[in-house]
């Protein structure tokens, strides 16, 4: 039974934990919008594949970071600096042309490689997963043994997937809803990123 309640809390917490707008989910909505669902889900399964390892390390050192904060502080630090860089990028991207939903642009470009590329860079999936396992653990609801652990990643890589195929799978409906928002993505993109990195930096000084 805790296996599945395992499995439960690691879809629940990584499906809602990205529902709001992110740089990963709006690529996706990029992604469909450009290239159409099955590039969407390509990237789905390439930002899924990274979650592995992720929620593994999170898991893992989860003991050990919560005995030393640095590590956290290290890695909020270097997620600064790359969210600015991204903010930067996709801006300059705004700057080429707006998305057309009916163009098949960028066809070079491997959604998959997108997919791991970004969540390789997304710094912050390691402290929210520690944070969660920690959350679970102060409650008597999380096992560091390897099947219980195994059960929890495969909620979370799951959740993950679903959430990222629903923003893909109903881009064009997303897209009518928030009007001119999405007309620009990548605009949306620049704006969440430098957020991001903005409220961290606020979090290192105070």
């Amino acid at each position: 039974m805790m296996l599945l309640y395992l499995f439960f809390f690691g879809f629940f917490f990584s499906f809602t934990g990205s529902i709001t707008p992110s740089m990963l989910n709006m690529t996706a909505l990029k992604i469909s919008l450009e290239k159409g669902r099955e590039a969407a889900n390509k990237y789905a399964l390439g930002v899924s594949f990274v979650v592995i390892p992720q929620v593994f390390i999170a898991v893992v050192l989860t003991k050990y970071i919560a005995e030393n904060p640095k590590i956290l502080q290290t890695l909020e630090k270097l997620g600064i600096i790359i969210f600015i860089f991204l903010s930067f990028y996709f801006y300059s991207a705004s700057k080429k042309g707006k998305i057309k939903m009916d163009a098949m642009k960028s066809k070079k470009e491997n959604p998959f490689l997108t997919g791991v590329t970004l969540s390789v860079l997304n710094m912050f999936a390691i402290p929210f997963f520690s944070g969660i396992a920690l959350f679970l653990d102060a409650f008597n609801l999380f096992i560091f043994d390897v099947i219980p652990v195994i059960s929890f990643v495969l909620g979370a890589v799951i959740g993950s997937f679903y959430i990222l195929f629903f923003y893909g799978k109903f881009a064009k409906i997303i897209q009518k809803k928030t009007g001119e928002l999405t007309k620009d993505i990548n605009i949306i993109l620049a704006i969440l990123t430098a957020v991001v990195a903005v409220l961290t930096g606020i979090k290192q000084i105070f």
